[in-house]
């Protein structure tokens, strides 16, 4: 599977060159490149915990999971992405550290590494692009990141290098930190929504409603329920009421829903005047139904 592989070569990249960095960031005294380093180990090790969770995710439906395993992917993004605000609050204090007490810093030596990140990081980068699932989005994003702190150190090392400013250093770690801090937090909210059931992104019930309503011989649609897996497959569940034949209606509304983006849909058929068994079934049935034709048996 191309996502799973992807996410590999990411991993041994990040975990590789984070290693040799953190080395590097004490070689130079640059609190930037050690704090990005950190961040680094971090990131690799949530996409190792991806990787294994993408590939559980991919498993088929089975009797202890219908809907398959595709929450497991969402998990790795969960995982990630506190991970990254974990890492970016520690980076940030850190860099006030370094405020405080400014240390002697190598500039070549930073140059050079800065450098050396950039284009690491840029294939990684390359390699993780076009997300699939959430959670490679998540991993893609790691790089990105990576890619833009390395330039932010290139530019802040090649400045200090002429102009010997200490103060640029923590400052460029800060930046970086809280641009991962917010970017992780949105991650962190669209996940939270996936796990709430709340109405896919996209998807508009009421237009929905009003396109399926439009079908011949279709009565009148309700319990709508739309929620989604993973943020890429939707499914639905819903009551139609009509008293033509079943078959070529149900056709109709699956027709409409995959024009929706709704890959999965269980419909309920209820002829004209039946009850409703559920409670909050809309009123307005009744009417419909030109009142008082219900058999209550």
């Amino acid at each position: 599977m191309k996502t799973e592989k992807n996410i590999l070569i990411a991993f041994i990249l990040n975990l590789s060159f984070a290693i040799f960095e953190f080395f590097g960031g004490i070689f130079t005294g640059s609190v930037a490149i050690v704090s990005d380093a950190i961040h680094d180990v971090g990131d690799a090790t949530s996409i190792g915990i991806s990787f294994f969770l993408e590939k559980k995710s991919k498993k088929k439906p089975d009797e202890k999971y219908t809907y398959g395993y595709v929450r497991y992917s969402v998990i790795g993004s969960i995982i990630t992405t506190l991970i990254l605000l974990v890492g970016s609050v520690v980076v940030i204090i850190n860099a006030f550290n370094k405020i405080m007490n400014p240390t002697e810093i190598n500039y070549k030596g930073m140059i050079i590494f800065a450098i050396f990140g950039l284009v690491i990081n840029f294939i990684a980068a390359f390699v993780t692009h076009g997300a699939g699932s959430l959670n490679q989005k998540a991993v893609n994003l790691h790089m990105l990141e990576d890619v833009l702190g390395w330039a932010v150190v290139l530019i802040g090392a090649i400045i200090m290098n002429f102009t010997d400013i200490k103060i640029i250093d923590p400052l460029m770690s800060i930046g970086v930190s809280v641009f991962i801090f917010i970017n992780a937090f949105k991650n962190l909210k669209e996940v939270l929504d996936l796990f709430l059931e709340k109405t896919p992104h996209g998807i508009n019930i009421e237009e929905i409603k009003n396109h399926i309503l439009k079908i011949d011989g279709l009565e009148d649609v309700h319990h709508i329920h739309i929620w989604s897996m993973d943020g890429n497959s939707n499914f639905a569940t819903m009551h139609i009421v009509t008293n033509e034949d079943g078959h070529k209606i149900k056709e109709k509304v699956r027709d409409e829903l995959s024009e929706h983006g709704i890959s999965h849909a269980t419909l309920e058929l209820e002829t004209v005047g039946e009850h409703c068994h559920e409670n909050n079934c809309n009123a307005h049935l009744n009417v419909s139904s030109g009142h008082g034709h219900h058999h209550h048996h």
